[in-house]
């Protein structure tokens, strides 16, 4: 999967590689999409849910630059896929879900493999989690038609985001960088996710 899937569209961070290499993805999918686990596409994980695929995981980890000393905030747990990665290269991650029962299947698998420095909290993930702020990295992942402007306010000095950004159905995957005050953006190609939803998303 990282050699054929990854590595060859161009991810280059070599501890990005070697995280999608050491995180067991069948073992945040459900029976029986977990046949599928490591094909490069999203696959249910209920509840209307999707685990995004692969390379996109890749994509949008390398875009955050994750450091050892990093404070990391995730928009939407999921099964905890992303999350788990995100342990494996950054000090703390905060992982904010708004299903409770996505939360449990999240806390579950990331237990079995000991990812210890997750945080999961119930709430409306476009207000951020201003209680662990600010952060260095924040990932959104789900579709907004524009980047919540709580979570530009929870970004560190020199903190990135990235989020697709548009439409229920297309999205734009765009990249923030702050930087004295500047928020900078650059585009990086379209995408589809599940819609955000929440006061600075999609509603209620």
């Amino acid at each position: 999967m990282v050699e054929r899937q990854i590595e060859a569209r161009g991810i280059r961070d070599p501890r990005v590689l070697a995280a999608m290499r050491d995180v067991p993805r069948h073992l945040f999918i459900p029976p029986p999409y977990d046949r599928s686990a490591y094909d490069d596409c999203p696959l249910p994980i209920g509840n209307g849910q999707t685990i995004s695929q692969p390379y996109i995981v890749a994509l949008m980890t390398e875009l955050i630059h994750p450091s050892p000393h990093d404070n990391v905030l995730e928009i939407g747990a999921g099964s905890g896929y992303q999350a788990m990665i995100l342990a494996m290269l950054s000090k703390k991650v905060t992982t904010v879900e708004r299903i409770p029962a996505v939360a449990d299947l999240a806390r579950g698998n990331l237990a079995a493999l000991h990812g210890d420095n997750v945080e999961i909290v119930i709430g409306d993930g476009t207000c951020g989690w201003q209680k662990n702020a600010p952060y260095d990295g924040i990932i959104i992942t789900a579709a907004t038609p524009r980047v919540p402007s709580p979570l530009i306010g929870q970004m560190a000095e020199g903190g990135r985001l990235v989020a697709p950004v548009g439409g229920r159905e297309v999205q734009e995957l765009i990249a923030l960088e702050k930087r004295g005050g500047t928020v900078t953006q650059k585009l990086h190609g379209g995408v589809r996710f599940v819609p955000l939803i929440g006061e600075y998303g999609w509603g209620t």
